[in-house]
C-alpha cells in the first residue's frame, strides 16, 4: 500500500506507541484520527500536527455506539479508512492468588481481556466494514490493513499478568483467522507483538527497575523506542504479502518468571 494520502485510525493514539505511530504515519503523508480517552493530549495533538491531517475521538473501545459513532465521523471528514493501528490497551498487575490467599477479583481480569482484546477487536471490525467499500489498491488489489498490538507477554507471562497476558495471547491468536475471514475483501490483519519498551510510563520507573528490565534484553541492549514500533508498523502498512502474522519487536528477549 502507498501510504501516501491514505487514512489512519489509531486507538490509544493520545500517548506512547500510539503517539509515536500517529506521528509516523503523519510523516510519511497519512491522515491521522486519534481515538482516546484523553481528551486534553488528544486535542493537544491534533493542534501541533495540523486539524488538516489529524481528527481526535473521544472513543471508549469497548463500547459499540462509541466506536460507530467515531468511525462515522472519520468518513465524514476524510471520506474512507485505508489503516487501522489498535494501540489502546491496559497492563494490570496482579497474582491469581494474593499474599493472603485472596483471589484476584474477576473484575480485574475481565477488564483487561474487554480492552486489551475484545476493544481490539470491537474497532476492527467496525474499521473493516468500512475498509470492504474501498477501492482495490495496488497491484495487490488491498483494500486496507489492521495491525493490533499485543505483546512478548502473550508468548511469556510473568508473574501477576495472567489478565494481561491472556489478553495479548488472545490478539495473537486472532490475527490468522481474522486476515482468513477479511481475505476475499482485500483487508489484511497483523500484530506487532512488543517487548519491554522505552514508552514514559517505563522511563519513569526507577533506574534500578529499568537497568533489571533490561537485563534480559540480547540485543541492542536497550528498550525499544516508540519511532521503532511506528517504523514497524509503517512498513507492515506498506508490505502487501505480510498477513496473518504477528511480529516480535523485542531485541530477543525472552520473560523469565519475574
Amino acid at each position: 500500500m502507498e501510504l501516501n494520502n491514505k487514512v489512519a485510525v489509531v486507538t490509544g493514539g493520545a500517548s506512547g506507541l500510539g503517539r509515536a505511530t500517529v506521528d509516523g504515519l503523519v510523516a510519511q503523508g497519512v491522515k491521522v484520527a486519534i481515538f482516546d480517552l484523553n481528551e486534553e493530549a488528544g486535542n493537544s495533538l491534533v493542534a501541533e500536527l495540523g486539524a488538516d491531517k489529524t481528527l481526535f475521538q473521544t472513543v471508549d473501545v469497548t463500547n459499540e455506539e462509541s466506536v460507530a459513532s467515531a468511525v462515522d465521523q472519520v468518513m465524514a471528514q476524510f471520506g474512507a479508512i485505508h489503516i487501522l493501528v489498535n494501540c489502546a490497551g491496559i497492563a494490570p498487575a496482579a497474582k491469581v492468588l494474593d499474599r493472603e490467599g485472596n483471589a484476584m477479583p474477576l473484575s480485574k481480569f475481565s477488564t483487561a481481556i474487554n480492552i486489551n482484546l475484545i476493544g481490539s477487536f470491537n474497532v476492527a471490525s467496525k474499521v473493516a466494514e468500512q475498509m470492504a467499500k474501498n477501492e482495490p489498491m495496488g497491484e495487490a488489489l488491498e483494500r486496507g490493513v489492521i495491525i493490533n498490538t499485543a505483546s512478548v507477554a502473550g508468548y511469556e507471562g510473568q508473574m501477576g499478568q495472567s489478565a494481561y497476558a491472556a489478553s495479548k495471547g488472545g490478539i495473537i491468536a486472532l490475527s490468522l483467522p481474522m486476515a482468513r475471514d477479511l481475505a476475499k475483501t482485500g483487508i489484511r490483519v497483523n500484530a506487532v507483538a512488543p517487548g519491554i519498551m522505552g514508552t514514559p510510563m517505563l522511563l519513569g520507573m526507577p533506574e534500578n527497575v529499568q537497568e533489571s528490565l533490561v537485563a534480559n534484553i540480547q540485543f541492542p541492549k536497550r528498550m525499544g523506542l516508540p519511532k521503532e514500533f511506528a517504523d514497524l508498523v509503517g512498513h507492515i502498512a506498506s508490505n502487501a504479502y505480510i498477513n496473518g502474522e504477528t511480529i516480535r519487536l523485542d531485541g530477543a528477549i525472552r520473560m523469565q518468571p519475574r
